[in-house]
């Protein structure tokens, strides 16, 4: 499918030449481009037989799909796209144990789901495409991911080479991209991203100029314990991650996305972190949660700052 069908209210001469600039990474090899582009090619020829989503391991194709060699194969490329972040999957019967166990995520957001059934629906930081192949289960139009990494661009384009959903793409587009598709989703998920944003409240108005009136946005945070509408603004690192800016207390980011537009604004789920959803796997061996957290005191980030939570809110435009 192409962007400009689905899209009307795009604004095409700027997202066309935002693309091309992007792809003109791969003459240059640019952020690993050939490198992943590479991976992807040496098993762009295979299909998988079947595909279910609708449980909490995305399952793509079987093992008797391939023959030997092309299971070895399939197993390198896998592996040579490594660290895997959301997951699980089972791909031709190779089980991904990736960092997140992300069925817990999205196990908590379904009873809050609207009906997804022939809606356009954006992903944003959307990774290996993982919650996208979960909604695919229910026959969405279009749903459009969100991702600027070279690396998680390819991790999924190879996951949908094998699966061959046609109503699934990725774009190297970022949260700062939304304006390019006023009015355009039904429904827009951002989980994991407002707090590694430098500002979260012109975040939050992109993702309010993106959705169409009466649209649905569900987001997700990492947030501080406390009851004040306040923020932490860490000096260098939160958990050790330098790429974290403002983390709210619940209260602050619902102040933040009633102050920005959003309607019947509601916190649907509050619950602390813990290394039993974010660990490191043999398919992510690099730190995980257990690392960013004081082992004398799990109340706090070795920074001293107090353990995240995660928050989770669904709002209408």
């Amino acid at each position: 499918m192409k962007l400009l069908d689905i899209f009307p209210n795009t604004r095409t001469d700027q997202l066309q030449r935002i693309l091309s600039d992007k792809f003109a990474w791969i003459n240059q090899d640019k952020k690993g481009f050939l490198r992943y582009r590479a991976l992807l090619q040496q098993v762009a020829h295979l299909r998988a037989s079947s595909c279910d989503f609708s449980a909490d391991m995305v399952c793509i194709g079987t093992a008797t799909d391939l023959s030997l060699d092309e299971q070895q194969t399939v197993h390198q490329v896998l592996r040579s796209l490594m660290p895997w972040r959301k997951g699980p999957f089972s791909v031709f019967g190779i089980e991904i144990d990736a960092e997140w166990r992300s069925e817990r995520k999205w196990n908590r957001i379904i009873p809050e789901l609207p009906d997804l059934t022939d809606k356009v629906i954006a992903d944003i930081g959307c990774n290996n495409g993982y919650y996208m192949f979960r909604m695919a289960s229910h026959r969405p139009a279009y749903i459009l991911g969100f991702e600027p990494y070279v690396h998680h661009y390819y991790a999924f384009h190879t996951l949908n080479t094998f699966a061959h959903q046609e109503n699934l793409g990725v774009e190297l587009l970022g949260i700062d991209h939304l304006p390019l598709f006023p009015e355009s989703f039904d429904v827009i998920f951002c989980l994991g991203i407002l707090y590694h944003r430098p500002s979260p409240i012109e975040a939050l108005r992109d993702l309010h100029v993106a959705l169409k009136p009466n649209g649905t946005l569900f987001i997700e945070s990492q947030a501080i314990p406390g009851r004040e509408p306040v923020a932490l603004f860490p000096e260098t690192t939160y958990a050790k991650v330098p790429g974290t800016w403002f983390v709210p207390t619940a209260s602050c980011l619902h102040n933040w996305l009633t102050r920005t537009g959003f309607n019947k604004v509601r916190l649907f789920h509050d619950h602390a972190m813990s290394s039993a959803e974010q660990r490191r796997t043999s398919w992510m061996t690099f730190e995980s949660y257990e690392d960013f957290i004081d082992n004398k005191n799990p109340a706090l980030t070795v920074e001293g700052f107090p353990a995240p939570r995660r928050v989770f809110f669904k709002a209408v435009k």
